[in-house]
């Protein structure tokens, strides 16, 4: 976001929200370290400008309630939102920029933990997964599939492990078309499922399955399943290449653990897994009625 806009926001917002640095940026939406009115630290993400008009503010606010109906302990939950106008050049032009606030992590992202100490030994990547799935199976019970599950998205907060976005990605995926004749992908590259490659409409929680095999791939083995030298290689490459390549760990792994990781990344969505508890059983060696059904991990 231009510094002029931001800069629009903030005394916009004057009282409500005090901006204080901004924590990171993607294609979809740039976030900020914030407070509240009560001087409670937040973490304050601001849609990116030129996805606005396409997505629309009231399917933004549509999608944005109902993630914030969500309440898990797996789940980083929504505490506010809103669409805000401002100037934008000469002439008194407005535009809207559409904003949610979630509480502010002291921790790091999954992709941070993994440039710093590298792949992952099978344990921690076993507790990982496990709160990502009881987050996924409580998210799909609801009806709602979070469509860019990445090691970003994954937060690490003391023992805690906390799923990011919900609604973010969903918000803007029934405009798929529009965004990816612009040059903006909908979904980061190397996570998509084929489903969401393809642009099929019909995508249901064996997505965001096939997502975290991927990011499971690439925490065991120090390397995306699917990687290309550009983006559209990389999309293209679990279209119409080879299946995932066998799993090499860096640490050895039980054998059924990466059984389950190469049936999630199963090209159809009928041979992946049929739940997130399913996958949960698979990865801890269990059947599926063995599988817990909530955790405070």
């Amino acid at each position: 976001m231009k510094p002029d806009l931001l800069q629009h926001l903030q005394t916009a917002l004057a009282g409500a929200y005090t901006f204080e640095r901004e924590l990171g940026r993607g294609a979809m939406a740039t976030i900020h370290a914030a407070r509240n009115q009560a001087g409670e630290p937040i973490a304050f993400k601001v849609l990116n400008p030129e996805l606005g008009p396409t997505v629309g503010a009231e399917r933004f606010r549509r999608e944005i309630r109902i993630a914030g109906r969500l309440q898990h302990p797996n789940i980083l939950g929504i505490l506010d939102s809103g669409v805000t106008s401002v100037p934008a050049g000469a002439g008194g032009r407005q535009i809207e920029l559409l904003w949610f606030t979630m509480p502010l992590v002291r921790g790091q992202n999954v992709w941070e933990r993994f440039e710093k100490e590298g792949p992952c030994e099978p344990d921690e990547v076993r507790r990982i997964a496990s709160a990502v799935l009881l987050a996924l199976a409580y998210a799909h019970a609801q009806g709602v599939v979070h469509r860019d599950i990445k090691p970003d998205n994954i937060l690490l907060e003391d023992s805690r492990v906390l799923v990011g976005d919900f609604g973010l990605a969903r918000a803007v995926s029934e405009v798929q078309d529009k965004l990816t004749a612009t040059g903006t992908v909908v979904g980061t590259p190397d996570y998509m499922s084929p489903e969401q490659v393809s642009g099929d409409r019909e995508i249901d929680g064996r997505s965001d399955i096939f997502s975290l095999g991927c990011v499971l791939y690439e925490l065991l083995s120090g390397a995306p399943p699917f990687g290309g030298a550009t983006p559209q290689v990389a999309m293209m490459r679990r279209l119409a290449g080879p299946p995932a390549p066998r799993l090499r760990p860096v640490v050895p792994m039980p054998e059924h653990m990466e059984v389950a990781v190469l049936r999630a990344l199963a090209r159809e969505p009928a041979e992946r897994f049929r739940s997130a508890e399913e996958f949960a059983a698979a990865l801890n060696g269990r059947t599926s009625n063995e599988v817990p059904k909530d955790s405070h991990s």
